[in-house]
């Protein structure tokens, strides 16, 4: 399927795992280890090189948007799905049958100060269906609408522009 135009997304990550900072420092990542199917469908079959991502800061104090990354790859097998040792290994992924695929991401942009959950909750007018504000949506990668990833960009005063 031919990619017609760019899209955005938002993706989260606890910081102690791996934070916008880390993002910054390594310049790009494969994002591994997703085990969600819906947000695994979105990496594979929807997201493209270019696409801009909002990098979430979850089980922060305060939880928020952080920064942004975009898409740097094609989607590709995860390997940690093939590794005994690692936390994301699934006995029924096959090389020949891979069950999860990633993209890599690289650095944007680390905002001055994260836009909190508070703060997108308290913008609902302009961010209303943005998933990351509604009860009970708990994807790791959503898509984000252009309009909502502005409004965000915005409210952090980002250099990036759309």
């Amino acid at each position: 399927m031919a990619k017609t135009k760019r899209r955005y997304w938002l993706i989260k990550s606890e910081p102690e795992v791996y934070s916008i900072d880390d993002l910054r420092r390594d310049g790009r990542t494969e994002w591994d280890g997703v085990r969600n199917y819906q947000a695994r469908n979105y990496m594979r079959d929807e997201m493209a090189i270019g696409d801009l991502v909002l990098f979430y800061h979850s089980n922060a104090k305060p939880p928020g948007v952080a920064g942004i990354a975009r898409v740097c790859s094609e989607p590709h097998p995860d390997r940690t799905q093939f590794d005994p040792k690692s936390h994301y290994y699934d006995a029924k992924a096959t090389e020949d049958q891979p069950r999860w695929m990633l993209v890599d991401m690289e650095f944007v942009e680390r905002f001055d100060e994260p836009v909190s959950l508070d703060t997108l909750k308290a913008n609902a007018d302009a961010l209303d269906g943005m998933m990351v504000i509604k009860r009970g949506v708990r994807f790791s990668v959503q898509p984000v609408e252009r309009e909502h990833f502005a409004h965000v960009l915005e409210l952090a005063g980002a250099k990036t522009k759309l």
